[in-house]
């Protein structure tokens, strides 16, 4: 009885959560960035100070899921993160997986689908806080670049979007030429969550039997002097370190699961 009832209660508090989600990111278009537009003139600084309450809110929103008995979350590595110009690699299982990395990454860029910037709750957070729309084209590599240049820390989901059902990752060859043509080393994020939920076709209230634990483990830097060294052209590079990424990711997350 008392499982049941906790279930019931983490369905209701699950669609409670994906609500004040949708509340708040129209209370921050409508109030907050609005405010930030008369109060800090620079486009640069206010900028940066969106990006800052964009982690302060994706911050409370995590913790605020964690005390309703939605999730819990641990963290690995998390020191790694404290620097500038980071490539964040990540695996992408379930729908938070972005809220958590903005929640904890300083200074965090991101590539975001272009409906975003026209939805009603999240076009204002999205549009305040610059992101780099998808459909840039020939130039989406090249805004990837110039952020990380300018100190930002870039979070790409090399897949795309989340992880099939099955579980099987499939890479696309983006973030792969950003590391190639930009020259950056890649700083690989795994995400695991147990048990799964939240996936790729999968209803909110749709709840795990047992309450969803989320690992995010920040792992050692890959290298990329191996794959643009010795006069290899950026195409071939770039295939042969989407290639492997592709193994990365999957003996990883094998290896973890």
């Amino acid at each position: 009885m008392l499982d049941k009832a906790f279930l019931c209660w983490r369905v209701f508090a699950t669609g409670f959560s994906f609500a004040l989600f949708g509340f708040g990111g129209l209370l921050l278009r409508v109030a907050v960035f609005p405010a930030l537009q008369l109060l800090v003139r620079d486009p640069e600084r206010r900028v940066a100070w969106s990006r800052r309450v964009i982690r302060a809110a994706f911050r409370t929103y995590i913790d605020l899921m964690r005390v309703l008995g939605v999730l819990r979350y641990e963290l690995h590595g998390l020191e790694k993160l404290d620097r500038g110009g980071l490539l964040i690699l990540a695996n992408h299982p379930t729908l938070l997986d972005t809220v958590f990395l903005m929640a904890f990454v300083k200074r965090a860029d991101c590539v975001v689908k272009a409906e975003l910037w026209n939805n009603a709750f999240t076009g204002g957070p999205v549009r305040a806080a610059g992101y780099i729309a998808n459909n840039g084209g020939a130039d989406l590599v090249a805004d990837c670049i110039a952020t990380l240049e300018r100190g930002n820390n870039l979070i790409i989901f090399p897949e795309g979007t989340r992880t099939a059902g099955s579980g099987e990752i499939s890479l696309k060859r983006g973030a792969a030429n950003i590391a190639v043509r930009g020259a950056r080393d890649i700083t690989p994020v795994l995400i695991q969550c147990r048990p799964a939920t939240l996936r790729k076709g999968e209803p909110w209230w749709k709840v795990p039997p047992r309450l969803a634990r989320f690992s995010i483990a920040v792992q050692d830097d890959l290298p990329i002097a191996a794959f643009i060294g010795e006069g290899a052209s950026e195409v071939m590079a770039a295939r042969n370190l989407t290639e492997y990424l592709q193994q990365y990711f999957t003996g990883k997350y094998q290896h973890h699961a």
